[in-house]
């Protein structure tokens, strides 16, 4: 029987959804956020663990007989963003805004803990979880060092997250590659400053850092694959010189995607090799910082058969796209990907006004249409995995 959340669930989750777009908190500070969370979780009845990985919750709810487990997951944290929508629910923190729909998916999360405790027929353990800091790529990080995969023994992960662009109803995943893997480097040239006027009495570094910034876009062209797929991108370039001083220091700045550790460890590579020859044939000093942000977000196959036939038996999903395709963009629920089989969705936000607006958009709002189709689903997932 499909999961069918009934009015007064759904218009009770948009409040909360207003209310927690009203309070966006950065990552590692949603105080309040997390608070909010863990009493209404408390209030349904489920079990509540709090500072889990800093600010992180789990709520825990048990029904039957049932020895299997699984864990449906949504991210709390906001932007440095200020909200330019004109709501009446706009954020009353400056210069932070729920810019990313966070807030209803924490809503959605919320909705279906309520509706599984109240009306919820299945026999196992469902574990909500509430991560912090996914915008940084910091939470799960500090969520699984906190202990989260011994304390909460689960088999399979789900995760969902709005798309704005997509009508609302419409729901897709796919097995393997479907958000990218974010790294990020800094390389520091050292030359020798002096005058504009007299450059061959110095070494100067932008010279150097001009060859390096071309040399980089070989490694995409050159030392990839042409069938794997990778981006590098310098974004930065920083000097300590001026008007008429040539530089001593230039900082280039910049951010590679990918979407497996085979190539992430080709790129560091190869640019690390760059750098230093580059420098080299100039005669200048260089130190290469390459650091991994975000895992890959790759869905593993039997879980994303799971989700995409519980969305298909979903009401209010209307159309399922099994193989849309992969994006450049990161998410932090890769490095759960990375510990648990799982799969990751995304559900339509709709094209029209604030709803359409692009993530990470100080013009964007999440669209509460999409809190009841959101709801079902995740109702569905545990119906469908958690057979009574």
């Amino acid at each position: 029987m499909p999961a069918r959340p009934d009015d007064l669930t759904i218009e009770t989750a948009t409040e909360w959804r207003r209310h927690l777009h009203s309070i966006p908190e950065l990552g590692f500070g949603e105080h309040k956020t997390s608070a909010f969370v863990a009493d209404k979780l408390r209030d349904f009845g489920l079990e509540v663990h709090q500072g889990i990985g800093g600010t992180g919750v789990v709520g825990v709810l048990k029904r039957g007989l049932g020895n299997q487990a699984i864990a449906l997951r949504a991210d709390m944290d906001a932007l440095k963003i200020t909200e330019n929508t004109g709501l009446l629910y706009a954020s009353s923190h400056q210069g932070q805004m729920h810019a990313c729909g966070h807030d209803g998916h924490m809503a959605m999360l919320l909705g279906a803990a309520r509706y599984l405790t109240e009306r919820g027929q299945f026999s196992g353990t469902v574990y909500f979880i509430f991560q912090p800091n996914e915008e940084h790529g910091r939470g799960a990080k500090a969520m699984i060092a906190d202990g989260l995969l011994e304390r909460f023994s689960f088999e399979e992960i789900y995760g969902l997250h709005n798309m704005p662009g997509m009508p609302v109803g419409a729901f897709a995943t796919r097995p393997g590659p479907l958000m990218a893997s974010e790294d990020n480097f800094e390389i520091r040239i050292r030359g020798k400053g002096g005058h504009a006027a007299r450059p061959h009495v110095a070494n100067d570094p932008l010279v150097i850092a001009a060859h390096l910034i071309l040399a980089l876009q070989t490694i995409v062209s050159r030392r990839v694959s042409a069938l794997d797929t990778a981006v590098v991108s310098v974004t930065e370039v920083l000097t300590d010189g001026t008007r008429n001083v040539l530089p001593e220091n230039v900082t280039i700045k910049g951010d590679t995607r990918s979407y497996s550790p085979e190539v992430q460890k080709t790129i560091e590579t190869e640019m690390r090799k760059l750098a230093q020859g580059t420098a080299l044939s100039f005669g200048a000093e260089v130190a290469v910082d390459y650091s991994h942000e975000f895992a890959a977000t790759v869905n593993h196959e039997a879980p994303s058969r799971h989700a995409l036939a519980a969305a298909q038996a979903t009401p209010g999903i209307t159309s399922v796209d099994a193989d849309p395709a992969p994006l450049m963009g990161s998410e932090d629920f890769g490095l759960f990907l990375n510990h648990k089989p799982g799969n990751f969705a995304f559900l339509g936000n709709g094209d029209q006004g604030a709803n359409g607006q692009p993530l990470h958009n100080a013009h964007y709002d999440f669209n509460d249409a999409a809190i009841g189709p959101g709801i079902a689903y995740w109702s569905e997932i545990v119906h469908s995995r958690l057979t009574a």
